[in-house]
């Protein structure tokens, strides 16, 4: 048995992992040279680069300012994650059997573990995007039956993660008191994204058993990780308030705490919106005030994470030197849009519309600004080349 124990120290770049028992090293030079081996490099976090993508599809298909070439501009952003999808998911392929033994590491990574949620979180969001988006391009027969394959998939490897994840955290792993960090939520989170992506699913499943099927698995999922999540939101609050800010190059992993709280919100509402189609009038009733009365509260804490995220953000802006955590900017920045749209489809108040909105500006202006950075490193930088 391998047993790290991962301290994450506020002045240094990266965290540190000790190991007494060496596992092979993501970041150890190939002897052949790293031009000849940029897929060595790859990661399960590069998943992160369909999601922040495909979140900015999916928030704009329903964002309560609809604009002319709004949707137009979605759908090509839509196309764009799914060609990423494709990209990486074949590069990961290659990747496997090429490299093998770096593949493996990640799983023995206490860090890289981690981003083992992002994979299926990529195919549920461009999956949702299909039916939202891509039923104008495909035809919706079509992409309902692209969407089942997706989600199918997508929960399947979600629920893999959530349980596989914490399961090789306790018995493989020793962590420090602060250790913890928004990474953590990552395998947890991908149930709930099956919940809110599912909702979509329910009105073109047959009515009946089938139809009751999918809603109370959804709702399952839902607390499953909502749960799994608020212990862990738990933890990294103490984290931050005991042990201080994590290294500079962590920062951005402060903003996947949106994730969960966002993507909650949208689901709870978005089950509740589909309800109707499989349940009885009472308990369609009792869904709809739910998704009120948790809804908002979690807004309100969202809203408050987010400032907090802000301000950690600007208060370390010049030692951040650009890593591939910076995606953390985007899904769960996109998934605080999609549930503030939520919030405004079941009460009407404009707050959640003009805020839905703001956010959806920020969203854009922080995938531009990732997302070229990205692109330059991959292509002029070491983002794809293991350092020594």
């Amino acid at each position: 048995m391998t047993t790290l124990t991962f301290r994450p120290s506020a002045d240094a770049e990266s965290p540190v992992v000790e190991s007494r028992t060496a596992a092979p090293s993501h970041n150890a030079v190939d002897p052949a040279g790293a031009p000849g081996n940029a897929l060595r490099g790859l990661a399960p976090n590069w998943f992160a680069v369909v999601m922040g993508t495909g979140i900015i599809a999916n928030a704009a298909a329903t964002l309560p300012l609809q604009f002319p070439g709004l949707r137009m501009a979605a759908t090509v952003v839509w196309a764009l994650a799914a060609l990423l999808l494709i990209g990486v998911s074949a590069a990961w392929v290659a990747h496997w059997r090429r490299h093998p033994d770096v593949a493996r590491s990640h799983g023995a990574n206490p860090v890289m573990m981690q981003f083992y949620g992002a994979p299926p979180m990529a195919l549920l969001t461009v999956g949702a995007g299909t039916l939202l988006l891509g039923s104008d391009v495909i035809g919706m027969s079509a992409a309902v039956t692209i969407d089942w394959v997706l989600w199918s998939a997508g929960t399947v490897l979600g629920l893999i993660s959530a349980c596989v994840i914490p399961f090789r955290m306790i018995t493989r792993h020793t962590f420090d008191g602060d250790a913890a960090f928004g990474g953590w939520l990552m395998p947890i989170v991908p149930p709930m994204v099956s919940a809110a992506t599912g909702a979509l699913l329910i009105p073109h499943t047959p009515a009946g058993q089938p139809r009751l099927t999918l809603l109370f698995a959804c709702l399952a999922m839902f607390g499953l990780s909502l749960i799994a999540a608020l212990i862990t939101i738990t933890m990294i609050w103490s984290r931050l308030l005991h042990h201080g800010l994590p290294a500079a190059s962590m920062v951005a992993t402060v903003w996947i705490v949106l994730g969960p709280l966002g993507q909650s919100i949208t689901a709870a509402g978005q089950l509740a919106n589909v309800a109707r189609t499989a349940l009885p009038e009472r308990e369609t009733a009792a869904l709809d005030i739910f998704a009120l009365l948790f809804g908002v509260p979690t807004w309100g804490f969202a809203m408050l994470w987010l400032g907090i995220a802000i301000a950690v953000t600007v208060h370390t802006r010049k030692s951040m030197r650009f890593n591939m955590t910076w995606w953390g900017f985007t899904f769960p920045l996109g998934t605080c849009v999609t549930g503030s749209t939520v919030l405004y489809s079941h009460t009407g108040a404009v707050l959640f519309a003009v805020v839905a909105v703001a956010l959806f500006a920020l969203l854009v202006t922080a995938w531009s600004v990732v997302a070229a950075r990205t692109l330059h490193g991959a292509m002029h930088g070491n983002l794809l080349r293991p350092t020594a």
